[in-house]
């Protein structure tokens, strides 16, 4: 094992962002101890460690290559990824809360950064594209962006948003990790936002 490890640590030296993604994968539970070890009891009661264990897969992936892996290794980075996750998710839940002097600040409901009103509107484009061009400019234009997804990508938000399975059961059905199938289904949803936001039917759901 330590062979294979020391094998993806080169791959990663080198730039490979499937082999930072196998190692996020041969590394999840320690870095699910470790992130749980650092939350506080509050912290764990608005958010799961697998969260932000995600945004620290999407943050490495997004910077491993810039980082020098002589000076920091690589689990030793990701714990420190995590570490500013944890602050950034802290203040994100309490920094409002103590502005208002101990009253409870409520945070509005999300999916991986989209409002309810999106997802609706997303899952009855991918149910039923074909009605799509019939009902309006809005829908057009979401099923365009989906169509603008690699065909991988479109499979993985289905899965996950109509079919509601778990990243886990949709990494087996398309021969991934579950840290690579988050971290698409992510970047797939930041995409379609970012290709709609400044459309003006999606500005009151995408803020």
């Amino acid at each position: 094992m330590s062979t294979d490890i020391e094998i993806l640590i080169a791959e990663i030296k080198q730039g490979s962002e499937s082999a930072l993604l196998a190692f996020l994968e041969l590394h999840r539970a320690p870095l699910l101890s470790f992130i749980n070890k650092n939350m506080s009891d509050a912290l764990k009661s608005r958010v799961e460690a697998a969260d932000i264990l995600q945004e620290v897969s999407l943050n490495a992936v997004d910077s491993f290559q810039s980082m020098d892996f002589e000076q920091k290794p690589p689990f030793n980075w990701l714990c420190h990824l995590a570490e500013r996750r944890i602050i950034d998710n802290h203040r994100k839940y309490f920094q409002a809360q103590k502005r208002a002097a101990g009253r409870e600040a409520r945070q509005p409901v999300s999916v991986d950064g989209a409002g309810q009103g999106f997802m609706d509107l997303l899952v009855a484009s991918i149910t039923s594209p074909s009605q799509a061009f019939s009902r309006g400019a809005k829908e057009m234009k979401l099923l365009m962006a989906l169509e603008s997804l690699p065909e991988e990508s479109r499979e993985a938000i289905r899965l996950k948003y109509v079919e509601g399975l778990p990243t886990k059961e949709i990494a087996e059905q398309l021969d991934k990790s579950d840290v690579a199938v988050r971290v698409m289904i992510s970047r797939s949803m930041v995409k379609l936002q970012e290709l709609l936001k400044h459309e003006d039917e999606f500005k009151s759901l995408l803020g």
